[in-house]
């Protein structure tokens, strides 16, 4: 588990960095990476990415997100999660 980045020069986890560049560089204008969390031990990694289309999805889940902006939900914890790869309710 990484440290959580609340606070950084990139939103990016420090885990998932190098990864996010990596995909970017290899998927150059056919994807455009919009966010990723690690999960920080609690949730499942999530890399949302927008097809030309317009699509979001998550790679790691392979899950269609249903809305345009707004991904991510936050936990009491402070933790963020995107519900439908959590499938079902949140482990708050």
């Amino acid at each position: 588990m990484c440290k959580w980045n609340k606070y950084g020069d990139t939103r990016i986890d420090p885990c998932m960095r190098a990864l996010i560049k990596n995909l970017n560089t290899e998927f150059g204008d056919g994807l455009h990476t919009v966010a990723c969390c690690c999960g920080h031990g609690k949730y499942p990694l999530s890399i949302l990415v927008k097809d030309k289309y317009g699509n979001v999805w998550d790679m790691a889940s392979n899950e269609l997100l249903p809305r345009k902006r707004r991904f991510y939900q936050r936990d009491k914890q402070g933790y963020y999660f995107i519900p439908e790869v959590v499938y079902g309710e949140a482990k708050s």
